[in-house]
Parts: C-alpha cells; sequence; structure tokens
C-alpha cells in the first residue's frame, strides 16, 4: 500500500497533539525516516508557518520539537482560554482536584501514588486555571512542590471555605482503613522521589 501522506503532514500532525516536546529522532523512528531528512522538514515548515504569518508556530526547544501558538496572536488565545466554556474539566482532572482539596497539601507524587497515573499534565493544567497553586515544599530530598487549592476553586465550587467540603466520608472506606491505604501510598511516593 502506498503511503499518500507527505512528511510534513505527518510532522505537522504529531506536533499538534503532542503534550511534551518530541525529540527529532523520535520522530524520524515514528515516521521511519532519518533524522537529519525530519530536522530538515521540521525547520523548513517552521520557516513556513513564520512567512504565512500562522496562528501557531513550531519551536525548537531544550529537549525537542514542539508547537504552540504564536506569540503574536496571545491576546487571543488567553480570552479564549478564559471563556466559561474552556473551564469544563475532564474526570481525570476533577479526581485530581478532589485529592488535592481534601489532602493539601500535596504534592504530585503523593497525587500520582493516590491516583495510579502520572498527573503531571493534570496539575499544569489545573495550575493554568488557577484552582490550585505552589503552597510550599516538602522537606527531604529534593523538595517537592506542595499544592493546594486556591480561592477560584472555592469560588467555582460555590464554597466560602474548605470546611464547606461534602465529609470525605461519604465517598471513601471508613476513614482509619483509608488513612492507612494513602500513608502505604506516600510512603512508596517518598521514596520513588528520594531516586
Amino acid at each position: 500500500m502506498r503511503d499518500e501522506f507527505s512528511l510534513d503532514q505527518k510532522l505537522e500532525a504529531m506536533l499538534c497533539v503532542a503534550l511534551e516536546p518530541i525529540s527529532t529522532e523520535e520522530l524520524a523512528d515514528v515516521v521511519e525516516t532519518d533524522a537529519p531528512d525530519v530536522l530538515a522538514a521540521l525547520r523548513a515548515l517552521r520557516q513556513e508557518f513564520v512567512d504565512d504569518r500562522r496562528g501557531f508556530q513550531i519551536v525548537e526547544l531544550a529537549s525537542g520539537w514542539v508547537m504552540q501558538s504564536s506569540p503574536d496572536v496571545a491576546q487571543w488565545v488567553v480570552k479564549f482560554a478564559n471563556r466559561d466554556v474552556s473551564h469544563r474539566l475532564s474526570s481525570a482532572a476533577l479526581e485530581t482536584l478532589a485529592i488535592i482539596a481534601y489532602r493539601q497539601p500535596i504534592s504530585r507524587a503523593q497525587i500520582t501514588a493516590l491516583r495510579g497515573v502520572n498527573v503531571d499534565g493534570v496539575c499544569r493544567l489545573l495550575e493554568q486555571r488557577g484552582y490550585i497553586e505552589e503552597q510550599g515544599r516538602a522537606a527531604g530530598p529534593g523538595q517537592p512542590i506542595l499544592y493546594g487549592t486556591t480561592e477560584s476553586f472555592l469560588d467555582r465550587m460555590g464554597l466560602a471555605a474548605l470546611r464547606d467540603l461534602p465529609p470525605i466520608e461519604e465517598f471513601m472506606p471508613p476513614v482509619a482503613m483509608a488513612n492507612e491505604i494513602v500513608d502505604e501510598m506516600f510512603l512508596v511516593a517518598d521514596m520513588v522521589e528520594d531516586i
């Protein structure tokens, strides 16, 4: 079967969905092409987007390539991001937000241990939306950031204070059992952070 898509199309599509920078070598591996050819195509695309004054650009960072909105249109991106429609959260984001609300201050590694999946992207989203913020650093190696909720979170939830959250017991197993499970997860998360 003949491949009907150009290298440019493939690279654009991958960069559109990437959540973090992708190296030239990773892109070359996926499209089954030599890295120098991919690098040349990326640089040509980058220049094409600049010449065409597109609303997005291809940027080479230390760890790889990303597609991001152009600084020229930043005011419209900010306006769009602040619309009510953009404030809807996925179930993963809501679950992460609930964990932070009930266990704050809490580190990303501790949230990851509770959820069982990496929460870096979700935490960045919640921080960008203004629902969580850094509340300090944990003691110990690496001093990970500890997150807590913001006043914006309380406003969106219709709460005056955290004490107004529904009791967690309504959603969890008995508190003693849940605390044992959480303490074990935090111990594992702290060990991982120390590595």
